[in-house]
């Protein structure tokens, strides 16, 4: 069951993190190249607050972005600002952000993300949990998939796998975390094409689906001709 309460207080959990991590940077820091192709570290905080703003705006009933160019405009221009306007950026999105969460509202109700996407006003506040907790990942400053907490694995392999199932390019594919014998089973791909069986530590679940880390290299194909690659998310 969701509880966007207590995913509102980990979202604040997250941020703080992050922002502490980001606190001990200098400008040059941040022009380094992340993990993400093609984006610096100034990208991904940019990212990060502007998603904040836009996840704002899908709570309010408004379009979560003007349009898919004006977001990617936006983050471009924000990359390469300094490191106190970063930070103060992602503090003040944060706290409008848990603000309108706060605001009396019908967390049953649809809400309008991106593409058309909809979903439930209670799975924002976790929806914003996985855009902080895998940017800081993606920061690659030294917090790994094997870092997160084990509640946020477990839900985001969940949704991920949910993602991935029904796709006609991605055959059918049971992932088995080897965590003992009561370790969680999850399926998901397709139903075209030859079953495949994975196993390996739910960091290594999570960074297949996700397409981070090593991409499950190093998960165990149990059954099955090999690892299938996933498209890009």
């Amino acid at each position: 069951m969701i509880d966007h309460v207590r995913d509102i207080a980990s979202v604040r959990e997250a941020t703080d993190r992050l922002i502490e991590t980001v606190s001990s940077w200098d400008n040059a820091a941040l022009a380094e190249p992340s993990l993400l192709p093609g984006w610096t570290r100034g990208h991904v905080l940019a990212h990060l607050s502007r998603n904040a703003d836009a996840l704002v705006n899908v709570l309010q009933g408004l379009p979560m972005y003007k349009d898919a160019e004006t977001r990617d405009a936006d983050i471009e221009r924000d990359a390469g600002r300094p490191l106190d306007a970063q930070l103060a950026d992602l503090r003040a999105t944060a706290d409008r952000f848990e603000k309108v969460c706060g605001e009396p509202a019908d967390w049953e109700r649809t809400v309008e993300l991106r593409n058309g996407v909809t979903d439930r006003a209670a799975r924002v506040p976790f929806r914003r949990w996985v855009e902080v907790a895998l940017h800081h990942v993606d920061l690659g400053v030294g917090y790994e998939l094997g870092d997160l907490p084990d509640e946020f694995t477990a839900r985001e392999i969940e949704f991920l796998a949910d993602r991935w199932s029904g796709r006609p390019d991605v055959p059918p594919v049971t992932l088995r975390a080897r965590n003992g014998e009561d370790s969680p089973v999850w399926h998901t791909g397709g139903t075209e094409g030859t079953p495949v069986v994975l196993e390996g530590g739910v960091a290594e679940i999570l960074g297949w689906l996700a397409g981070r880390g090593d991409r499950g290299a190093r998960l165990a194909v149990v059954e099955g001709p090999g690892l299938p690659e996933l498209p890009p998310l």
